[in-house]
């Protein structure tokens, strides 16, 4: 059997060592972000940052007197939140704080800055990359329920304080007359729900109409259904199907942070067509990106790109049809996707820094 021949790289050119230390530094930048997450994950599952809300300052003594941790771990833990700037120290005193813009990233998952969710999406990245090594070498797709259980209670947890800050106060409210609906009394279908976060946003806000979640993946449909019961939310319940499928007719069906994970979004959108009320409403909530590769080459993009590297294209990928349109899609190509799934009118209706929102009707 022959060796398969491998074309010799090319010679390399020598590097600018000045352009070389610049970009080492930003290595080491790099780095101390990458190791620094596992810290974050670490004070979050511990409680360390919840201890620390108040922002007064405190030992690290006190500090795993409250936790039920050991003073040593904490201290180093601490010492590295500092020279990371996660928390503010007082070297002579002994002490540290966080200060409140810390708090409201770390501390209080309602703040509409948190991030501790992120930080456990990001951690499903590094345990499943060995999964998606072997879907580059097959072209195998990777579904979202092959993941590791941190990537679907981080991914609730990152998005549902977007989803409290801007869903029921702007969102909804750029709809052309679903407001008025959904006071009224509507029927909602919320498609690939997850945990259930935006569809119980909705479901509190207003009573007295009907809200449906559906997830393929039946954990997350449990997962929904018993946080819907912690929020003493009734008018709301949760199925197992897919985007294809779902039964029902309604006056709104939302798609949040899900349509370009699909194999076949263009089928998605016309299963929605049908599925609405003459008059309904489709809400497409995806990430905000241009619809050329510069545009989308900044710090937000720099994050949505790898995890559609490692997440979201995979899963599109592990579907029929594959489109595999990627969580920097643009806008242009989701109207496409719309267009071709029967709608007639599609419009931008909100955006935030990390999301646009997307109105389409018959």
């Amino acid at each position: 059997m022959s060796a398969r021949m491998v074309e010799p790289a090319p010679a390399t050119q020598p590097a600018d060592p000045d352009k070389l230390n610049a970009f080492l530094g930003r290595m080491v930048g790099d780095l101390g972000a990458i190791a620094t997450g596992a810290l974050v994950l670490l004070g979050d599952r511990l409680g360390l940052y919840r201890a620390m809300r108040s922002g007064e300052p405190i030992t690290p003594d006190d500090l795993a007197q409250r936790t039920g941790t050991h003073e040593r771990y904490v201290r180093e833990w601490l010492s590295a939140q500092a020279a990371a700037g996660y928390v503010d120290c007082d070297d002579t005193a002994g002490t540290f704080n966080l200060n409140p813009e810390q708090a409201a990233v770390f501390a209080d998952d309602d703040s509409p800055a948190s991030m501790a969710g992120a930080f456990e999406v990001l951690s499903s990245l590094w345990l499943d990359e060995p999964k998606v090594a072997d879907a580059f070498r097959h072209g195998r797709g990777l579904g979202w329920h092959e993941h590791s259980p941190c990537l679907f209670r981080g991914t609730e947890r990152f998005f549902r304080p977007g989803y409290n800050a801007n869903l029921v106060s702007s969102w909804l409210p750029a709809l052309d007359g679903v407001v008025a609906k959904l006071e009224r009394g509507a029927t909602v279908a919320d498609v690939g729900c997850g945990h259930g976060a935006s569809t119980i946003v909705m479901a509190r806000a207003f009573p007295q109409s009907q809200f449906v979640g559906f997830d393929y993946h039946a954990p997350s449909v449990e997962a929904a259904t018993q946080a819907a019961r912690n929020a003493g939310v009734t008018n709301v319940r949760f199925e197992v199907a897919h985007a294809k499928n779902f039964a029902g007719r309604y006056d709104l069906v939302a798609f949040f942070d899900c349509l370009h994970d699909m194999g076949d979004p263009v089928g998605a959108a016309a299963h929605v067509r049908e599925s609405l009320n003459p008059d309904g409403t489709w809400m497409i909530v995806e990430p905000n990106a241009t619809d050329s590769l510069r545009g989308n080459l900044n710090p937000v993009g720099r994050v949505y790109y790898a995890a559609s590297t490692m997440v979201c294209t995979p899963c599109s990928l592990a579907q029929e049809v594959g489109l595999a349109l990627g969580a920097q899609a643009g806008e242009a190509r989701l109207r496409q996707v719309v267009t071709e799934g029967g709608f007639g009118r599609c419009r931008r209706a909100a955006e935030t820094p990390f999301n646009i929102v997307l109105e389409a009707r018959r």
